[in-house]
């Protein structure tokens, strides 16, 4: 028996924002109809919290696959050189229980948690959005801007990071990979200023971004924190906005940009209105109004890795990519 390895570089020619998109619509077709299983993620800490080993488990009926990703999540990594998240996707065929690949997980994440954005951005921002705001300048900003660009026509851009030389470096690639002019903010505040899409991508565990800062009809993805003890906005943006998340138990075990926002009594668990993929086959709302204020929480769901995966292992079956290997069987 082979199994196929496929590294980082061939999950990024594999998986472009068009593959990627395709793979997050199919995930959440999927969530509405019942057809995955999935439990909650599981992460053991370090005593110091600095980072976390991540694993994340599903099962998707048609085609039957089951996904496994084991994730590292550490806030210092790219001082090191690396991404903050690493590890391993494996794919397995679901009748049969045979291992099929094995994949770098880092890039399929990135990729993967942009084209999220992307799609909850086409559901739930204002047709006419394109002034486009990141906060943080890693490797999910990098893979926000060149998604959004594929469902919005971005008009502007700004970009703000703890570090400026980071910002300037994410400013400097974009123009030379997709020809977009992008601007370094020197403030969170001055970033999101009159932005009408809004994307949080730091680490931090405090809020960088204040509901007060934005102007009638934003839309926003909190992506960046994933444990009920951090959080990227406040309870006022939270309070202000309609909210939209991946998978309401995620939301409600992990998502500290709510759970915070809850203990304050900024809302309550009943003001999520309901799942993206509610929304996406109309057992939700999405949009009210041209001025309201619309909240992604991205928390990240392992289906979203299984989808992604299975469609870069069909890729590379039809391109002859990647490495196989045998596999005791």
């Amino acid at each position: 028996m082979e199994v196929l390895l496929l590294d980082r570089s061939d999950v990024a020619r594999l998986l472009d924002e068009r593959e990627a998109l395709a793979a997050a619509e199919e995930a959440f077709a999927a969530l509405g109809r019942g057809d995955v299983a999935s439990p909650l993620r599981q992460a053991v800490f370090r005593p110091d919290r600095r980072g976390l080993l991540g694993s994340m488990p599903a099962f998707l009926a048609d085609p039957p696959t089951f996904a496994l990703k084991a994730v590292s999540v550490f806030v210092g990594a790219h001082e090191a050189g690396l991404d903050s998240h690493q590890g391993a996707v494996l794919l397995f065929d679901g009748e049969t229980g045979r291992p099929l690949a094995i994949l770098e997980a880092g890039e399929l994440t990135a990729r993967r948690t942009a084209a999220v954005s992307a799609l909850a951005t086409r559901t739930l921002a204002r047709r006419d959005a394109g002034d486009l705001a990141l906060l943080g300048a890693g490797a999910q900003a990098r893979a926000h801007l060149r998604a959004l660009a594929g469902v919005r026509e971005l008009r502007r851009v700004r970009v703000w990071n703890r570090t400026p030389e980071r910002a300037g470096q994410l400013a400097a690639w974009a123009l030379s990979t997709t020809g977009l002019p992008v601007e370094v903010a020197a403030s969170t505040r001055g970033a999101v200023e009159d932005a009408d899409i809004v994307c949080t991508l730091t680490s931090s565990a405090e809020p960088v971004l204040e509901g007060a800062w934005l102007s009638p009809g934003c839309h926003v993805n909190a992506v960046g924190s994933c444990t009920p003890r951090a959080r990227e906005i406040d309870g006022e943006l939270a309070r202000r906005a309609r909210i939209v998340v991946d998978s309401r138990e995620s939301a409600l075990a992990e998502a500290g940009d709510l759970l915070l926002a809850i203990g304050e009594g900024a809302i309550v668990a009943d003001d999520i209105m309901g799942e993206l993929a509610d929304v996406l086959v109309g057992r939700c709302r999405g949009r009210a109004h041209p001025d309201e204020i619309t909240l992604f929480e991205s928390l990240g769901l392992a289906v979203e890795d299984l989808t992604a995966a299975r469609r870069v292992w069909e890729r590379a079956g039809e391109r002859g990519v990647g490495r196989l290997v045998e596999w005791p069987g």
